[in-house]
This record gives structure tokens, C-alpha cells and sequence, in this order.
């Protein structure tokens, strides 16, 4: 059994980010494994539901690292490898083929899978879920001969893909379960602007309904909703959601709950394993909660931070959870955690494409929104947030008035 002092189970963001971090710090050629179920090296992947998925960006170009630096630096690489099973007392790792690697130190980064369509027709040509880089390329191949699409969702994946779809000329009709866009995050005003400007620019709401079933030959060619509507379509994306991929943790020992349950220093219940990105259930110390993440920022700050503790540093993960997203032709941010929130301020013009929202827990914020702002509402927003700081509603609202000027003294 060939064994090594640092293996990542999991070949997406997390492993790309903690390898270029541990070679920052000065990671010895030959001490490093990472086992991919991916057929590509780690790539970015923002990118494949916007500028891959719209043919601006290269596979090359999406790459977290070239391709060369993981043997330029003594790391063994291995695309398409399948891990069936993790024993963390006899620190070892069981592939598919029967093979048995050994470790020391060991990072679970394995991810999480699209939640599938359990209705008629799931199965059918034409029906996509986004996820991979070959989930990128399908949907890209598929839309290159598509005149009308159905999106199922209404979340980040969801009104990506559907202004990408838009933006080529295909009827877009997005499906979703609430009376309006986005309600996990959006206040309602702004699920007002964005549902405005997709439809300025050709895309289809059916809102409070469901997708019953799919028909089609052999490829998908409408969507049955649950009170008996068609939609025709020549292609559907679900963004329904992922879940975590735990399978190899089944019998490793390792306590798991909601994913890979870790502490504040993302370390598992086994000392030396940790676990960080999707897969992550992780104790978050600035709001005292446990959370498991599903975004890129996330997957970079917890590979880095991993990487950094199997180097010997070991400190809290303390980090103010974030996205951000590129529609048509808005980009905007979001940081925190509005959920429990009893008040949210908005600034600048929300029936325009420049303004702000802040959400606040007893006149202290807890989650901000900025889209086309000045940077000092985007430098305000991570700051306030772990710091807690409270600010007054008013001033903040005044658009006219320096954003510094909300935040209340310290009492």
C-alpha cells in the first residue's frame, strides 16, 4: 500500500485551492495526493454557468491551476479515480479497483450532487442538471440547437442559466414553486427588479407551480405542469438544489450530519481529517450556527484554510459567507446570513439597477446586497457584518449620506 503525508478525497475547487495554497507554504514534491472522480483537472465553477456556459470562456482558461502545475510540484493528480470507501483509524483510503492508498493527513472535499427530477420523462434526451464541467458542455450543445428552453428554479444556477439561454435567442420559461424569485435571499422589491428585467428581455415566469412530468419522444419537447399546462420546450435545466456526497464516509467512522459534520477549525471528528467546501457541515463562529455552504468563495477560503492547517497553523475558520452572480448584464455581491432578520434597509434606486439592501437583527446587520454601488457600501458590508455592527436604519436608507455615517458607536 502506497501511502502519502496528505491526500484530498475530491478533485473540484477545494483540492485546486489547498494544493496552490500548500505550495505556497512550502509543500515538498511527493508528499501530496489528490483522488478526482472528475475527468478534468480542478477548474473555477462560476464559469459554467456564465461565461463557459456562454462560450466567452475556454476549458484551459477555467482552470484553478494549469494543468503542468500539479507535476511541476510533485503532486500526484488522478482524474476519474472513484473512492469507495474512507477507514480513518487505518488512515486509509479503499478505490473502486480495490487499491489502498495511505495517509496521514487527509482533506474530504467530495462535494455534492445535483438533486435529480423524480417525476415522468426525468430520463428523457434534453434534460439537464448543471454541476460539471461536462454538465457545462452538454447544456452549451444542447442550446446551440434549442429555440425554446424550461428552467426549472428560481435560485442562483437557475436565473444564471436562464439569462445565458436568453441572451441566445431561446424562449426561456423559468418554473418555480414561490409566488416570486429567489425568496430564500431576495427581499421582495428586489425579486420585483429582477423578475422585471428578465421579462424586458424575453424571459417567462410561471410562478407557485410545478413541474408534474416531461413528454417527448425521444427528447424532452414539453413540460406538464401540476394543474395540466404544457409548455413546449426543446431542453430543460433543474436547479433544484444538491446534495451532499457522503457515500465514501459511509463505515469511515467519521460523524456525519448534514454532510461531514466539522468543527470551528473544519477538523472532523477524527483528528488529522478535515473536510471543507460542499460537503462541509461546519460550526460558523461569527453567528454561532452550523452551516453547510454551497458557493465558490466558500470552497476557496475552506480549501485555503485546510490547506494552512495540515501546514501546521491551526486556527478557527472565521469567515463571512458570500456569492456573487453575473446576469445578463448586472453583476452583484451578497454577504451573510438573512435568515432571522427583522428589518432590511434598502438603498439607492431598487426599481433601477444601482442600489443595496442590508438586513438587520436588532439594528445590527447580519446580511448586505450591493449591485453597480460605490465600493465603500462593498467594503462596508463584510466589515459591519463580522463586526457586528450596529447602524441606524434612517441614515442608512439616505442614499444621500456617506454609508459610514449609519454605523452607531460601540456602546
Amino acid at each position: 500500500m502506497k501511502s502519502w503525508n496528505f491526500a484530498i478525497l475530491g478533485g473540484g475547487m477545494v483540492a485546486g485551492y489547498a494544493a496552490k495554497q500548500m505550495v505556497e507554504l512550502g509543500l515538498k514534491p511527493g508528499d501530496l495526493t489528490i483522488l478526482s472522480a472528475d475527468t478534468a483537472v480542478p477548474y473555477e465553477r462560476p464559469p459554467l454557468s456564465k461565461g463557459f456556459l456562454a462560450g466567452k470562456d475556454t476549458e484551459e482558461g477555467i482552470r484553478i491551476n494549469a494543468q503542468e502545475f500539479y507535476g511541476t510540484h510533485g503532486i500526484e493528480l488522478r482524474l476519474g479515480c472513484q473512492v469507495r470507501g474512507v477507514d480513518a483509524g487505518g488512515q486509509r483510503l479503499t478505490l473502486a479497483s480495490g487499491e489502498e492508498i495511505g495517509f496521514n493527513k487527509l482533506i474530504v472535499a467530495t462535494g455534492a450532487r445535483p438533486r435529480t427530477l423524480d417525476i415522468p420523462g426525468a430520463s428523457l434526451a434534453g434534460v439537464h442538471y448543471l454541476r460539471s464541467l461536462d454538465d457545462s458542455k452538454a447544456i452549451r450543445a444542447r442550446a446551440a440547437q434549442a429555440r425554446s428552453a424550461v428552467v426549472i428554479g428560481s435560485g442562483f444556477i437557475g436565473m444564471e442559466v436562464a439569462a445565458v439561454l436568453a441572451q441566445q435567442g431561446i424562449e426561456t420559461t423559468m418554473v418555480l414553486r414561490d409566488e416570486r424569485i429567489w425568496r430564500q435571499f431576495f427581499s421582495p422589491e428586489m425579486s420585483h427588479f429582477f423578475e422585471s428585467y428578465y421579462q424586458a428581455r424575453g424571459v417567462h415566469f410561471v410562478k407557485t407551480a410545478t413541474v408534474r412530468e416531461l413528454r417527448g419522444g425521444a427528447a424532452v419537447d414539453r413540460a406538464v405542469l401540476g394543474d395540466g399546462r404544457a409548455i413546449s420546450c426543446e431542453m430543460v435545466v433543474a436547479g433544484i438544489g444538491v446534495q451532499p456526497v457522503t457515500e465514501p464516509l459511509a463505515a469511515s467512522g467519521i460523524t456525519l450530519n448534514n454532510g461531514v459534520e466539522v468543527n470551528e477549525y473544519l477538523e472532523t471528528s477524527r483528528p488529522g481529517i478535515y473536510a471543507a467546501g460542499d460537503v462541509a457541515s461546519y460550526q460558523d463562529v461569527l453567528f454561532g450556527k452550523r452551516r453547510r455552504v454551497e458557493h465558490w468563495d466558500n470552497a476557496v477560503s475552506q480549501g485555503q484554510h485546510c490547506a494552512r492547517a495540515l501546514m501546521g497553523d491551526r486556527a478557527p475558520f472565521r469567515h463571512v459567507p458570500y456569492f456573487f452572480s453575473d446576469v445578463f448584464d448586472l453583476s452583484y455581491e451578497f454577504w451573510g446570513d438573512p435568515s432571522g432578520a427583522d428589518a432590511i434597509v434598502h438603498r439607492g434606486d431598487v426599481a433601477g439597477n444601482s442600489f443595496s439592501a442590508w438586513w438587520l437583527r436588532q439594528a445590527t446587520v447580519v446580511a448586505a446586497f450591493t449591485m453597480n454601488r460605490p465600493d465603500e457600501e462593498r467594503e462596508a458590508a463584510p466589515q459591519w457584518i463580522e463586526a457586528r455592527q450596529r447602524v441606524s436604519a434612517a441614515k442608512l436608507k439616505d442614499a444621500a449620506r456617506p454609508v459610514a455615517e449609519a454605523a452607531e458607536p460601540a456602546r
